[in-house]
């Protein structure tokens, strides 16, 4: 894997620029780096080298050296692309997946992105007309962040490079303050910097004349084929997701794979006989330690188990480290773990498969059978509902409130993703400026609106693709992988297995029996039984534990009584929500972990004018 940078314009000292702006980003690729710059253009890389490792540096130029090409990512079908390709009378001279990106650019142009089977952010640079072209893969696995920074054009994997310009003024984004704080992250394509943009999933980008112009290519759409039977529908997955693994891990290094104890990462490890798996756990009993199902899988199909304990220290140590790398705040605590697992596998190999996606193109989050549980409810008319819905809405908590209260909204209503943390009444009674806040179907409905036709599981797993994969699931698998210089890939996020998602119907998705209810089906012939079935854990990372422990509990206390705080929120308000919590009254835990890690990031990126990463607490690490 690698990072890419650049900006467009007449700079002073651009070399010097160019050079820092590819430092900033070595963890991305510390095994070389490579510059291209003219009148026009200064363009960084930083390479992780995976395939033609003697071979493939970068930047790549085609025949004439009219075009020059930096990329991040893997194309998977570049042997069968290269082929066609030398048949058009293109000429060769690396055995890199980057060549035949930019051949296959000068052949079809734009269209190469139909062609391409991968993960990808890449920029080619045409020196004849003096526009850049920039595309980022169909999921969004590999970022691509941009600015226009008065006449100059700034690009990069991630936003510190940009941060590096010296023409950008760094400046707090306010208003994605108030998205944040109810999904827990920045909704795309905003970020928490003014001006800088992260370039969505399925998009590429022109520069040209000074004018930036975007483009959407491709989109996830559901096609369910109601004719489908379950069994054709396993077939169907199991072929096309055992192709997949085959193709993720062609590789010039070893690969190894992230192992918990749910079904998507443990199928994708039944591939990986006599290889190497890592998971990491806590020491808070079963419910945050998965590594003693993981050592048993390992054991049954026949792999080398590494795994690791994080102590408490350890966790909080590296909380400011973790936010660095993130470079926007992101409040899901499981990207600290994710930190963890890529620095255990980055002592033993250079590649890792992992699970990511299955949920989201197979419906496997525990939320979507809510449909199936209101199902029999909302057959009662929908005026009865909101009046129950009233009666409840004012009485204390009881068993049952929930069910009547969500039952009366629509799925537009109700669901927001996977993370709902504040809504607007919340957010107006924390923030010092209530001005911000808005609800949060409010970002939420312009998905909706485009799949209007869609049955509720399939809105649900569409507005989750266009959310929270890119701004949560995606977004730390390639931070946290990246910041161990370890290559993520993802078997499930692979065109060709979304289209056989895509036909599956919502009732062989989810059911009474369980979520992913075909693609377990799938996985049972592979692993067994119980691993197969078991019910979705996550990520587990006790942070409702630590905060009433009374040294976690008085350093979030402490942060949220400080002059950042006070900036932004109502401190007695946050302390309120923090007390609760501790003294058993409510579970706040998830809303205070989401301030603090705000809090955190902001103390790194706009504590002072110069940002640097952490020295943080790396024992055992």
């Amino acid at each position: 894997m690698c990072g890419i940078c650049g900006f467009t314009g007449k700079l002073d000292k651009q070399k010097e620029v160019i050079g820092r702006m590819a430092e900033v980003i070595t963890h991305r690729g510390p095994d070389s780096d490579g510059y291209y710059t003219d009148n026009n253009i200064a363009m960084g890389f930083r390479r992780l080298s995976i395939i033609d490792l003697d071979g493939g540096s970068q930047p790549i130029y085609n025949h004439d050296k009219s075009m020059v090409l930096t990329f991040n990512g893997e194309i998977y079908n570049y042997k069968i692309l290269r082929k066609e390709l030398i048949g058009l009378g293109y000429e060769f001279y690396t055995e890199t997946d980057s060549e035949v990106i930019l051949h296959g650019f000068e052949e079809w142009g734009e269209k190469v992105l139909d062609r391409l089977r991968g993960m990808f952010g890449f920029a080619i640079y045409n020196k004849k007309d003096g526009s850049l072209f920039i595309a980022r893969d169909f999921f969004g696995i590999k970022p691509v962040h941009y600015a226009q920074v008065g006449e100059h054009f700034v690009y990069g994997s991630e936003i510190k490079s940009i941060l590096e310009f010296p023409k950008y003024k760094k400046k707090f984004n306010r208003k994605t303050l108030d998205n944040y704080l109810s999904f827990q992250y920045a909704l795309p394509p905003e970020t928490f910097f003014e001006g800088i943009y992260c370039l969505l999933p399925g998009h590429y980008l022109w520069y040209k004349n000074g004018k930036v112009t975007t483009t959407r290519y491709w989109e996830a759409t559901f096609d369910p084929n109601e004719e489908l039977t379950e069994d054709e529908a396993v077939d169907s997955i199991e072929k096309v997701f055992e192709e997949s693994v085959d193709a993720h891990k062609i590789s010039d290094v070893e690969v190894g794979c992230f192992l918990s104890s749910g079904v998507d990462s443990s199928y994708v490890s039944t591939y990986f006989a006599d290889q190497k798996t890592f998971t990491v756990g806590f020491d808070f009993g079963e419910k945050y330690n998965e590594i003693s199902w993981a050592q048993g899988l390992s054991k049954e199909i026949g792999v080398d188990h590494k795994y690791k304990i994080i102590s408490s220290e350890e966790f909080w140590g590296n909380i400011r480290k973790v936010q660095y790398h993130m470079d926007q705040p992101l409040a899901d605590p499981s990207c600290i773990a994710l930190y963890f697992v890529s620095k255990l596998a980055s002592e033993y190999v250079k590649v890792v498969l992992s699970g990511e996606g299955a949920d989201e193109l197979f419906g496997g989050y525990t939320i979507y059978n809510e449909i199936n549980s209101l199902r029999g409810y909302q057959k009662l008319p929908l005026g009865l509902r909101k009046f129950l819905a009233a009666i409840v809405r004012p009485l204390p908590k009881f068993k049952g409130r929930n069910f009547i209260l969500r039952g009366a909204l629509s799925v537009e209503e109700r669901f927001i993703g996977n993370a709902f943390m504040f809504n607007k009444k919340e957010k107006q009674k924390i923030l010092k400026d209530g001005s911000i806040a808005h609800e949060p179907q409010e970002f939420t409905k312009p998905i909706y609106d485009r799949v209007k036709n869609y049955d509720d599981i399939t809105k649900m797993q569409y507005l989750d693709i266009n959310t929270w994969l890119i701004g949560d699931i995606l977004l730390k698998a390639d931070r946290m992988s990246m910041a161990n210089s370890l290559e993520l890939r993802v078997p499930f996020l692979d065109k060709e297995v979304f289209k056989v998602a895509r036909t599956i119907p919502y009732k062989l998705r989810v059911n009474k029996e369980n979520t992913k209810y075909v693609m377990r089906k799938a996985a049972l012939r592979h692993m067994p039984k119980k691993s197969a079935e078991k019910k979705k854990l996550g990520f587990p990372v006790p942070t409702r534990v630590w905060l009433k422990d009374e040294k976690y509990y008085n350093i979030v206390k402490d942060t949220f009584n400080s002059e950042t705080a006070k900036q932004f929120f109502n401190s007695e308000e946050l302390i309120k929500f923090l007390d609760d919590h501790y003294k058993g009254k409510e579970d706040n835990s998830r809303k205070v972990w989401t301030v603090y890690i705000f809090l955190v990031w902001y103390d790194i990126y706009f504590g002072s004018d110069k940002v640097t990463a952490p020295e943080g607490f790396e024992a055992n690490a």
